[in-house]
């Protein structure tokens, strides 16, 4: 068997053994053609034709294998895909000397075999880039742009925009690693990064959109869906590259906006959708564990809660699911019924003896303590092992009625979309964007919010749309849809909770430009350790200027060994004064010692007995707090405006505000400056111009200058702006 896909798995950040790459061939540049032989194959060979003209027959060289990222950039595969990439060898040449306009036509042959024949043609840079339109104040470089076409089609545009001295560029969406990306480059496409993610530059919320602040003020957002490049004065310090995939025509709009960040931003997310309020219990903890996999166990830590007097607001329940359909409780019994037919609570039989005996029991039970239950869900039927069941009828409905992404097959005829992702690959994904689709799939799990009382998803996992040749059921592309793909997600399931009369609440992970308007969001999978909790913070940041409201992250860390307890209350200092404060742990197969950030099991883990009396310190501060950020939450989304904000949005033309990258106000009130570092007993932080009162202390401060503070383990620099001190003091009072 040989094997060839000119587009390979679609992966971004990866080239594998099979593809083309580039895929759209450029004039001046090599063309490396690959392909993946079975063990069998001992010699491949390229046939290939220039405009119509046989040419020489090139023998492959054995290569390297790589498979969805695997050896490039260390994703994490399922095991089932590395045996798969081992089991088979790569094969590769290189093409020059291509000529801009030329068309290729080309196949593999082995003894034996051989693919079907390819076609594609040569691009290459042209100067102009007439399909490139300025909506507002025009400042793109005169002369600077090119487009990347062959003659008939237009693949990429390229242009400049100028940055001033001391002109600095925030936003870009969810970005981990800085605060000012002037200096460097990044892009714009959804990708689950596992961890890492500050070091790795990549994001599972990206936005092309930007704040350039210092100098007249003003901000940029290219209205595409496709990917976009920046390099942010990396190559040339003046100006601000961008290119941007496009479609055949080279069409793209980009939109100027002018005046300071906050009327920026207000413009933005005019244009692309305002956070909408949500109730305001998403602003009390919320907790989860990946082994709170029964309802013994969930009660359990809810009892635990209790019994050490620290308030609970949400439990996140994961691993609640049958792992399949995600519809159905695991242990549940039904009926296998048209897998089109929602099921009611009615339709189930809950053993005793099962993880859960009674789920509405349960919810009913939290709901009396005054805590909300959220689910996770994956937008994916499991398709390995061949599905029985249920799965089988549900996978069955879903081609049927026609509600699943599709993908060309080898003969060119669509069929469903097979996962490239690293969960459950060759999973169905349905096509959420649409709106036949999106109900199909949420009145599914209607009967969990009608029935059993669900209160929001934790709507997981929408990084799976891999491919620029997917297609979608309104007729477009992977390459313009892919990244929308979350955005219509979390939508899907806020719309099912607003059928059932409930606020909107959804926790997603992934999203892009419009994210802003469905639900809450987290930062991700991510280590316990000081620079994983740093990278967080800038990722909080970014996504606040980018116009994401509700925003948290898995406090102190939720994957690998437990944090230290100085981690853990540091981070917990901090998770208190975001918008959504909450912990969670990764699965670890129920091994001994627990892995569960739970306070208490921090305490028992580091023997430091601090850990639950001062956490216990900042949860109810938390619940105190819950008022304000209430109101102040309903004036962001009124006004435009973020949240957590970082201090460039209040004092835009201090330069001094971005040597503290990580202090930010929450509301129009505090000003916060997180304690980042290990062993640090005093914290250096700057207060804007004005009057401050340190919340804990209430000494009054003028602003405009660098104060130090000492950081007592139970309290981290926080000031309350001098004229809401008399209204707010009280908050703070121990």
């Amino acid at each position: 068997m040989i094997r060839h896909r000119p587009f390979g798995s679609g992966h971004p950040y990866s080239v594998d053994t099979e593809q083309r790459s580039p895929v759209d061939p450029v004039a001046g540049e090599p063309l490396v053609l690959g392909v993946r032989g079975s063990a069998s194959v001992t010699a491949v060979q390229l046939e290939w034709e220039r405009d119509g003209v046989a040419q020489p027959p090139v023998d492959l060289a054995r290569a390297a294998t790589t498979s969805r990222g695997q050896i490039v950039d260390g994703g994490h595969l399922a095991s089932a895909q590395a045996r798969l990439a081992r089991a088979a060898g790569g094969w590769r040449t290189e093409l020059g000397g291509l000529r801009r306009g030329e068309a290729l036509r080309y196949r593999f042959v082995a003894p034996r075999e051989g693919t079907r024949w390819f076609e594609t043609s040569v691009n290459g840079w042209t100067d102009g880039a007439p399909g490139v339109t300025s909506i507002g104040r025009d400042r793109v470089v005169a002369s600077s742009g090119r487009e990347l076409g062959d003659g008939a089609t237009v693949r990429r545009v390229r242009f400049a925009l100028p940055l001033a001295p001391g002109e600095r560029v925030a936003g870009f969406g969810e970005r981990y690693d800085r605060l000012d990306q002037r200096g460097t480059s990044l892009d714009s496409v959804v990708f689950e990064q596992y961890k890492n993610q500050g070091a790795e530059r990549k994001t599972y919320l990206p936005m092309p959109f930007a704040h350039v602040v210092g100098g007249d003020g003003w901000g940029f957002h290219l209205r595409t869906s496709r990917r976009v490049w920046f390099d942010v004065g990396d190559g040339d310090a003046g100006m601000l590259w961008i290119e941007a995939e496009t479609g055949a025509d080279g069409a793209l709009e980009i939109e100027f906006f002018d005046g300071s960040p906050r009327e920026v931003l207000a413009a933005f997310v005019d244009r692309t959708g305002r956070a909408e309020e949500l109730p305001a219990w998403v602003f009390r903890l919320w907790a989860s564990g990946n082994e709170w996999n029964t309802q013994a166990e969930v009660m359990r830590q809810a009892d635990a809660h209790r019994d050490h007097g620290i308030p609970v607001g949400s439990i996140v329940i994961e691993a609640w699911s049958d792992e399949s359909t995600f519809t159905t409780w695991r242990d549940a019994v039904s009926t296998v019924r048209d897998g089109a037919e929602p099921k009611r609570l009615a339709d189930f039989a809950f053993p005793a003896e099962g993880a859960w005996p009674d789920p509405k029991g349960m919810v009913d039970d939290l709901h009396a303590r005054d805590v909300r239950v959220h689910l996770w869900q994956i937008p994916l039927l499991k398709m390995r092992p061949h599905p029985t069941g249920q799965l089988a009828e549900d996978a069955a409905a879903a081609i049927r009625d026609d509600v699943l992404i599709r993908e060309p097959a080898p003969d060119g005829r669509p069929r469903p979309y097979r996962n490239r992702g690293w969960w459950f690959p060759l999973g169905l994904m349905p096509d959420l964007t649409d709106d036949r689709a999106a109900r199909w799939w949420t009145e599914k799990r209607r009967y969990l919010v009608d029935e059993v009382g669900i209160d929001g998803f934790k709507t997981d996992g929408g990084e799976h749309a891999w491919g620029r040749e997917l297609l979608y059921l309104d007729g477009r592309h992977g390459d313009e849809k892919n990244n929308t793909f979350p955005v219509h997600y979390a939508k899907a399931y806020g719309d099912l909770l607003r059928r059932s009369g409930k606020a909107p609440v959804t926790f997603s992970r992934a999203g892009y430009t419009g994210s802003g308007a469905h639900g809450a969001f987290w930062a991700g999978d991510e280590n316990s350790t000081w620079e994983a909790f740093r990278w967080s913070l800038f990722a909080g940041l970014n996504a606040a200027a980018s116009g994401i409201v509700y925003w948290g992250w898995d406090l102190a860390g939720f994957s690998g060994d437990i944090p230290d307890a100085e981690l853990y209350l540091r981070s917990a200092a901090a998770a208190a004064f975001v918008p959504i404060m909450q912990y969670h742990s990764e699965f670890n197969h129920h091994r001994t010692p627990s892995r569960d950030r739970t306070p208490w099991n921090i305490a028992e883990r580091t023997g430091d007995d601090r850990v639950i009396p001062v956490f216990r310190a900042f949860t109810e501060l938390r619940e105190r707090l819950v008022p304000y950020l209430a109101e102040e939450a309903a004036r962001a989304v009124a006004t435009g405006e973020p949240l957590m904000r970082p201090l460039f949005f209040d004092a835009p033309a201090d330069d001094r505000v971005w040597d503290y990258p990580l202090q930010w106000m929450l509301g129009d009130a505090l000003l916060v400056a997180p304690v980042t570092t290990p062993g640090a007993a005093t914290a250096t932080a700057y207060l804007p111009p004005g009057s401050w009162r340190d919340a804990f202390t209430g000494e009054r401060l003028d602003g405009g200058r660098v104060v130090d503070r000492p950081t007592p383990i139970d309290e981290l620099p926080v000031w309350v702006r001098a004229d809401a001190w008399e209204r707010l003091r009280g908050l703070f009072a121990r």
